[in-house]
């Protein structure tokens, strides 16, 4: 909904609420949202807030319920075990406090000893409420750390001197930043950049606290609430995963076409080349945290390379995936980028100075996003303010996914020179690694399950600590397949999760219930409770040796048959009959299109990969 992109009018989303979400429900009324629970634990009056994150969490596809802590009993609620909470079994908490939640600052007259002291005890109150909230509840936590207080005792010494309240924020803001770096599924909501950003006078404004006991003023909860949105969202596998720029005017001045290499502004001599040069050097460092970057332009191709090519540009051809400068509509390119990438044209930002050729991608392509980016000096701002790209975790597969994608089309042409497929799969050299669940890949793990929609059988979501659990449990098979060859290395790209049971758990399964961890210890059934596979990695056979290994564990602990299901979404129908082809028969299929298919492991069971080189 256009009203909830940045930049937005805080005060229309402010004043119309009640509309906006009456047009979102009727905008997803064919879409199956994505439900979670959210605790939303407050130092200070949280219902604005709450009313308004509702907005943006419906604007991205994310139906969420709501658990709202008493006024100010965000800690008692965790640490006494509050019924409501605990029934509750929130998917996410959300800590709302704020500089006014700190209840002793140091004094001018307090030595170092005492300010280390006061330091540590305001740490440690939040710090046992985040290790109950690990170990009673399992989920992630969201935490705000301090705003800047809005006036300085020791004025611009505030910050120096160790009795000053910034000095004191910013070591506690500090400890919380090293709890965030050692502990997974923990993070910051970055409220002293927000305040900061939206100035810090008007976002502290004192009547809003004294009348309302607002931690910040009314205005301003739109844009926090947005800001916080974007975290929840990255969390729960909702973020674009492709930057697709056009280029005249957007990513230098002027039309290379008409004007020449030679006179495009880019680099340092204006001050307009100085802000394209910005502009660029922003862009790739997208790259650098996973952004897969593409082209779309209308431009001779020749032309195009020879723009990507100059002198004092930061972005290079090399540093796209693919670039399509042609004559076709944008918005057939688009739905192009996106086929060839295989990925889905909602997970696309489409970025153009020109009005009219966003209106035609964002009326023509569905689900792609089409930001108003206004000039270029604002090119950084809405797009970074957008968060279409949220970081909340940085694995070395996100830091390599451009040479992925890259090595992922050389395939495809090498694909085009084989007459016979096999010969080609062969001739990858694939070596895949298949194995139990292990430290180093949970966080991995924990993202894929996140992010993959298309093949996807049951579209479960899980956290690291559920990966974590998982693992750990005996009641469950766990495998993640990681794949190489020739090209390169793909990384984690397909992750299996199966629960041992009986046929008595076939009913719940069929409903789309989880079935709670078991105390048995004998086990004739396994459950596929989750099979998914990066789609980047389509038709490379990498699912028949993940058949292959699951079968083998089975047959280690004395289970004769598998059980999988399918549970039907918007995104998923690639997958419908996919346990047919790995030799399962369909025995159940609903109304709605829920499938239950099943296979009996025969003693004789021959492998079903025979062209991926396999190492446990």
């Amino acid at each position: 909904m256009k009203e909830l992109e940045y930049p937005f009018d805080s005060e229309y989303i402010l004043k119309k609420s009640k509309k906006i979400k009456r047009e979102l429900s009727e905008q997803n009324a064919q879409t199956a949202l994505l439900q979670k629970k959210i605790a939303v634990l407050g130092g200070s009056t949280t219902h604005d807030i709450i009313r308004t994150l509702e907005l943006f969490l419906l604007n991205q596809g994310i139906e969420p319920v709501f658990y709202e802590s008493e006024y100010a009993q965000y800690w008692q609620d965790v640490m006494f075990d509050n019924p409501q909470l605990t029934d509750f079994a929130p998917d996410l908490i959300y800590i709302h406090t704020s500089g006014r939640n700190v209840t002793t600052y140091p004094a001018v007259q307090d030595t170092a000893e005492q300010i280390d002291a006061l330091l540590n005890e305001q740490y440690e109150h939040f710090r046992v409420m985040w290790d109950k909230i690990a170990k009673q509840y399992h989920c992630p936590v969201i935490q705000n750390n301090f705003e800047y207080p809005f006036y300085r005792i020791l004025g611009n010494q505030e910050a120096v001197y160790l009795q000053g309240r910034i000095s004191f924020l910013n070591r506690l803001n500090e400890k919380f930043y090293q709890y965030a770096r050692e502990h997974e599924s923990f993070y910051i909501h970055d409220i002293n950049y927000a305040a900061a950003s939206y100035g810090l006078d008007k976002w502290s404004d004192p009547f809003y606290w004294h009348m309302y006991k607002y931690a910040m003023c009314m205005q301003a909860i739109p844009e926090f609430a947005h800001n916080l949105a974007n975290i929840m969202k990255a969390i729960f596998g909702k973020n674009k995963k492709s930057l697709v720029l056009d280029l005249d005017n957007t990513l230098w001045g002027g039309v290379v076409g008409d004007d020449g290499v030679e006179n495009l502004e880019i680099g340092q001599e204006t001050s307009m080349g100085q802000v394209y040069s910005e502009f660029q050097s922003y862009v790739k460092a997208q790259k650098d945290i996973g952004v897969m970057l593409n082209v779309n332009s209308k431009n001779d191709y020749d032309n195009a390379i020879a723009g990507l090519n100059h002198p004092d540009g930061i972005l290079k051809p090399d540093d796209f995936i693919l670039i399509k400068a042609n004559w076709e509509p944008k918005s057939k390119n688009i739905a192009e980028i996106a086929g060839e990438l295989n990925i889905l044209s909602d997970s696309l930002v489409f970025a153009d100075d020109n009005p009219a050729e966003r209106e035609i991608v964002g009326t023509q392509v569905t689900g792609v996003s089409v930001p108003d980016i206004g000039t270029p000096e604002q090119y950084i701002r809405v797009l970074d303010h957008s968060g279409f790209f949220e970081v909340t975790s940085l694995s070395e597969d996100d830091r390599k996914r451009n040479e992925m994608y890259k090595a992922n089309i050389e395939r495809k042409h090498q694909q085009e020179s084989f007459g016979d497929y096999r010969e080609y799969l062969l001739s990858l050299e694939m070596k895949g690694t298949i194995r139990a669940f292990e430290p180093i890949y949970m966080a991995r793990i924990a993202q894929l399950t996140n992010k993959s929609n298309q093949f996807n059988l049951t579209t479960r979501r899980y956290t690291q600590s559920d990966v974590e659990r998982f693992a750990a449990a005996e009641a469950y098979i766990t495998r993640y397949g990681k794949l190489e060859d020739k090209f390169g290395d793909n990384g984690v790209v397909s992750v299996v999760i199966g629960r041992k049971g009986s046929m008595e758990d076939v009913d719940v399964y069929q409903s789309g219930e989880r079935i709670g961890d078991s105390e048995r210890t004998s086990y004739d059934v396994l459950h596929i409770d989750l099979w998914i596979m990066s789609c980047r990695v389509l038709k490379r056979d990498m699912e028949y040796a993940m058949m292959d290994s699951m079968v083998s564990a089975c047959q280690a602990c004395g289970i004769g048959t598998i059980m999988g299901y399918y549970y039907p979404t918007a995104k998923n129908a690639m997958v419908k009959d996919f346990y047919g082809l790995m030799g399962f028969e369909k025995i159940h299929e609903t109304e709605d299109g829920v499938c239950t298919w099943q296979f009996d492991i025969p003693a004789d069971y021959e492998p079903k990969n025979t062209v991926i080189e396999c190492g446990g």
